[in-house]
């Protein structure tokens, strides 16, 4: 291709609105343009190097035998009130109605339609098992979009559906997409790691992350240092202390705290470690009555100073629940909040049984200070069976103790091998067991071989294809530009002519190097606009072409030309005659 009959729309002006790198690059490089909050315009370059992940994608998707089809956009109310998730998914579900006032929306995935299309097309356990996947744009109304393409309205994606008849069929196809998603990164030449994620609104049993990893990440993976394990935070265990609990040996003590409340107050003025004081955070439990009824419960959650809670987890215990109010606090407790502590046994006494969890690494502490349920106040010298509990913590019944926080740096990791190491994560692949939650509810079953009618077991596998390309500049990138990997890259190779225009035996030897590689079978970029050699090194940099020929007078002279990889510090000088098998080697 030449630059004459394809445009580089670079800007040397980084975006106001730009916040990360791949933003920045994505607008600068003339990948992308804005054309309102969420929604980006793909220029010429940009959708080239998409094209190059969706086709990476094909590729292994159909070497696992996923049959491809092609969903609407718009999706009809009526299949989502089915599963219930009409009224569940939130204001991020881009809502409209038709002419005829029928409700309608645009697909954020599809769950609902593949489902129809299933139960309405497979009848008979025989045509099992199988895989339907799309490339498609989806649509989620994101509250505040920001970084680009990295969380937008409109977005591509590939999202694969399997059908099966039992658990173990299921669990073979979904070993496959996993396999067929290492193997998608693997040739985009990224570094990235499958995590052992939660499920969230989509739903199911086990599912894994495919992080990026970049420093920009938003998410945080938790890695062994001795072993393949790795899982989104949210979702790493965090292990019971090993290590013997401590024999007390203070007293209590209440102490005056006037104005102290946070963590790193009270350690400040106290002069000790976060670790050695015990956060208790206070949260209201929705549940339900025996008759049905709605209800608020009152809960107190312990934790070591140092540590957060991890929602996820507790969510997985208490179901939902959110922080209490002030005037909640007060009720219970008689004091205000940044001054919680266990109720004494003396106030246990007078009051009912308090719902409680205390993490596993909050219950092995001792001598700890705490909230003295009074405003202004602490307690030092704080021993769980001696001041709170009024039986041993061994015979304390089962949910009382439980792991709620998130892991940490240096935690040992929960497979026993090794300890706990941190990194940043773009997450741009998931896959989920979603076993019978749609297929249930939509009453999608065949016959099976007995001749009964059987609910089909269901997987789910996302890419998030316009969401890679941005996720690989924020991995490969310098201040010069975009690093493309060989099998991303817009171009392989850039062909640079230095004043090409001023000699006309510098032109015809540009020309049929550039035919030359065309025949070689090399997607090439030649530069043949009249601009200076500084900016056309500079644009060639900053869209991130792996590598680049530069041709010059005194070049043909001698019979070399330049090589320079987008990567290197200095050029290397090749005879022109071995051009094509050099580059050859170079993209194998």
């Amino acid at each position: 291709m030449r630059t004459t009959q394809f445009p580089l729309n670079t800007v040397k002006e980084t975006p106001a609105d730009a916040e990360i790198a791949s933003h920045q690059l994505m607008i600068r490089a003339g990948l992308i343009r804005k054309l309102a909050a969420g929604l980006y315009t793909w220029l010429p370059l940009g959708l080239r190097v998409m094209r190059k992940v969706e086709k990476i994608t094909r590729e292994e998707m159909e070497k696992t035998g996923a049959l491809e089809v092609l969903m609407p956009g718009l999706q009809p109310a009526e299949l989502w009130q089915e599963t219930g998730r009409w009224e569940q998914y939130g204001p991020e579900l881009a809502r409209l109605k038709d002419r005829h006032e029928r409700d309608f929306c645009l697909g954020p995935t599809h769950e609902e339609i593949i489902t129809d299309l299933a139960r309405n097309e497979i009848k008979s356990y025989k045509q099992l098992p199988i895989t339907y996947y799309q490339i498609q744009s989806k649509f989620r109304d994101e509250i505040r979009p920001r970084f680009g393409v990295m969380r937008s309205r409109e977005f591509i994606m590939k999202d694969a559906y399997s059908f099966h008849l039992d658990q173990e069929s299921l669990q073979e196809t979904y070993d496959a997409m996993y396999q067929a998603y290492t193997n998608i990164f693997n040739h985009l030449g990224l570094k990235f790691r499958a995590v052992i994620a939660d499920s969230g609104s989509i739903g199911g049993a086990v599912s894994h992350e495919f992080h990026v990893l970049a420093d920009s990440g938003e998410d945080a993976i938790a890695f062994s240092t001795d072993s393949e394990y790795a899982a989104n935070v949210e979702q790493a265990e965090a292990l019971q202390p090993t290590s013997p609990r401590s024999i007390p040996s203070k007293e209590l003590e209440k102490i005056p705290t006037p104005g102290q409340k946070s963590i790193s107050e009270v350690s400040e003025s106290l002069g000790i470690a976060p670790q050695e004081i015990l956060k208790t955070l206070a949260y209201v439990q929705k549940v339900k009555t025996p008759q049905n009824e709605d209800k608020e419960a009152f809960w107190l959650l312990y934790l070591r100073g140092d540590h957060e809670l991890n929602e996820i987890k507790t969510r997985k215990i208490l179901g939902e629940f959110r922080p209490a109010t002030d005037e909640e606090i007060e009720q219970h407790l008689k004091c205000r909040a940044g001054y919680i502590g266990p109720p004494s046994k003396e106030l246990l006494k007078k009051s009912e049984p308090f719902n409680w969890i205390a993490d596993r690494s909050a219950i092995h502490m001792v001598d700890f200070v705490c909230g003295a349920n009074e405003s202004g106040f602490h307690l030092k010298g704080c021993n769980w069976e001696k001041d709170f509990l009024e039986i041993p913590i061994s015979k304390l019944p089962k949910g009382h103790v439980a792991d709620i926080r998130k892991i940490v740096e240096g935690d040992p990791s929960p497979d026993g091998k090794g300890q706990i190491t941190l990194a940043r994560g773009i997450e741009v692949g998931h896959i989920f067991q979603l076993g019978t939650k749609y297929s249930e509810s939509m009453k999608a079953g065949v016959i099976n071989e007995g001749g009964k009618n059987q609910i089909m077991i269901m997987g789910c596998y996302g890419i998030g294809i316009s969401r890679v390309v941005a996720a690989a500049i924020e991995q490969n990138h310098d201040d010069k530009g975009i690093i493309w990997s060989a099998n991303l890259a817009p171009f392989q190779v850039a062909l640079c002519p230095m004043n090409m225009h001023k000699s006309e035996r510098l032109k015809a030897a540009s020309e049929k190097l550039y035919q030359d590689l065309l025949a070689a079978g090399i997607d090439v970029l030649f530069d043949d606009r009249k601009v200076r050699a500084g900016f056309m090194f500079s644009d060639m940099e900053l869209i991130g072409i792996p590598h680049c020929i530069v041709v010059g007078d005194r070049g043909l002279d001698s019979g070399t030309v330049e090589y320079k990889a987008r990567t290197a510090e200095a050029n290397e000088e090749i005879p022109f005659a071995d051009v094509i098998d050099f580059l050859k080697e170079k993209l194998a």
